[in-house]
């Protein structure tokens, strides 16, 4: 009985984070510390930093 009301917990809550995945994240990125964490580890995956820089620093004129 134990195990099936864990596991029903966790499944709503991961319903719950899915449902508001969006405003649960912009309540995260809102708080400074949590939001240079996320730069700081995002800029360590190379992949993601080869896409995101060239297009930060193009020069159009």
């Amino acid at each position: 009985m134990r195990a099936f009301v864990s596991i029903v917990f966790i499944a709503s809550a991961v319903s719950f984070l899915y449902k508001w995945r969006y405003r649960v994240m912009n309540a995260l990125l809102a708080i400074g510390i949590i939001r240079k964490l996320a730069v700081k580890i995002s800029m360590n995956l190379p992949g993601l930093r080869a896409k995101l820089l060239p297009s930060l620093f193009r020069n159009e004129m």
